[in-house]
């Protein structure tokens, strides 16, 4: 499933030519465009679908929603630990140190690839 969801920008920069954010989608960081959205600024909310940012959002409606897909299990699904994935589906254990933030992160980006 692929969701709109909302995230808090933590960082803006240009990257050949592209206005590049880091956001925060409840604990789970990911690289996104906001050419679309122009003036956003860092520690603004906004909705992301797969990898933009299409519209603000007010901190209190992003909690809030972030809270429900929590709740109902769309954040796992969404963002979830891609080796606990794919153990869960083969039933093979998970390799040593997966799971870490470092490891997530690198799974993360080598999936994105």
């Amino acid at each position: 499933m692929c969701l709109a969801v909302p995230g808090r920008v933590l960082h803006i920069e240009e990257r050949d030519g592209t206005r590049m954010a880091t956001v925060d989608f409840g604990g789970v960081a990911k690289e996104v465009c906001c050419e679309y959205l122009p003036d956003l600024r860092v520690g603004e909310y906004a909705i992301v679908h797969v990898g933009f940012a299409l519209q603000r959002l007010d901190e209190e409606s992003a909690r809030q929603t972030l809270a429900l897909f929590e709740e109902i299990g769309l954040l796992e699904e969404e963002f979830g630990d891609p080796w606990e994935a794919a153990a869960r589906d083969s039933g093979a254990p998970r390799p040593a140190g997966a799971g870490t933030p470092a490891a997530t992160a690198d799974a993360t980006r080598k999936a994105e690839r």
